[in-house]
């Protein structure tokens, strides 16, 4: 094992399937010359040329599309947005062709492309920056949505995703690019799907994915002083998502607490809410609690920002709720 920043493994994965697989490259702002926004993809250009590399213009609509068409051909595509806020310029190529070829096609085209980059807020970048859009994605029949937390889950997850013969909705965050962690020295693979339980616990099970798991490891820290176990279960992959890791949990410690990055109306809470009702219901000891951010446009004064945008805190509260304390 050694110790790699966020933005490593990311640049990892892809050189490695890039290497393995010629009919994959990459594409979007700044991916070459610059070596990516945010350094993920540093020193490609260099190794696999221009004709593998490719820098855009601002224009999501139309590379998005070069990208279906070029699937269509054969090739495997990597997307970069440089923000996933930038993709609802090109959704209509994500949502109408690259999610649906495959079905319209009656299985003539398969469509594995990854389009990838930084969702949610990164501090105050204001309302039209700070936004979070897997469940939108994930929504979408035909559509895989992955959001990774850690440097080891990214590269592993990434490279499965390349790999997949489907679309893949791959988020990241500015806020994780230098954040690091222990990744092997050896080609491994994440399969998508499959959930993590990152910490063992038996009173509570909280829920979350991407960066804001971090406040719930704050959370669990504190709660254990006061003798309260929490079992904390990343996602990774929101669609398809791991509804037996859930509900397996949720029967063991009859109590759920879901965490994420966005707004609470028809969120990826709200469909997990709705699986353990059915499913796991009398299992139940309390009603389930779920924290997003607040229900409006991310507000760029810091300290709106830090009332908007959940916390440790907050996970604290909805934990002593579900047990009654």
């Amino acid at each position: 094992m050694r110790t790699i920043q966020f933005r490593e493994a990311i640049c990892e994965a892809m050189s490695e399937e890039m290497r393995r697989d010629d009919k994959v490259y990459s594409m979007g702002e700044e991916v070459a010359e610059y070596n990516g926004a945010y350094k993920a993809s540093k020193g490609m250009l260099d190794e696999f040329g221009p004709k593998r590399v490719i820098d855009t213009p601002i224009a999501e609509l139309g590379f998005a599309g070069i990208a279906v068409g070029s699937t269509m051909n054969g090739l495997r595509p990597i997307v970069e947005f440089m923000t996933f806020n930038f993709s609802l310029v090109g959704i209509d190529q994500i949502i109408n062709n690259a999610a649906k070829m495959r079905q319209m096609s009656g299985g003539q085209f398969t469509m594995p492309i990854v389009f990838r980059g930084p969702s949610g807020s990164a501090g105050q970048l204001a309302a039209t920056h700070s936004q979070s859009f897997e469940s939108w994605f994930a929504n979408t029949p035909g559509l895989k949505v992955v959001i990774p937390s850690n440097p080891y889950d990214a590269k592993g997850l990434l490279k499965s995703a390349i790999r997949d013969n489907d679309p893949v909705i791959f988020m990241e965050s500015e806020q994780m690019y230098g954040d690091k962690g222990e990744v092997p020295e050896g080609e491994y693979l994440i399969p998508l799907g499959v959930a993590d339980i990152k910490r063992e616990g038996k009173d509570v099970t909280i829920v979350s994915f991407g960066k804001i798991i971090k406040e719930a490891y704050k959370a669990a820290d504190e709660l254990s002083k006061e003798g309260i176990s929490c079992e904390i279960i990343d996602l990774r992959t929101i669609r398809p998502m791991d509804q037996e890791a859930i509900l397996n949990s949720v029967k063991k410690t009859n109590r759920l607490v879901i965490l994420e990055e966005a707004w609470p109306f028809a969120s990826v809470s709200s469909e997990i809410t709705y699986l353990v009702q059915e499913k796991a219901f009398d299992f139940l000891d309390a009603p389930i609690q779920r924290i997003t951010t607040a229900d409006t446009p991310a507000p760029f004064s810091p300290e709106l920002l830090k009332e908007w945008l959940p916390n440790a805190d907050d996970v604290i509260k909805a934990v002593k709720k579900v047990m009654y304390k």
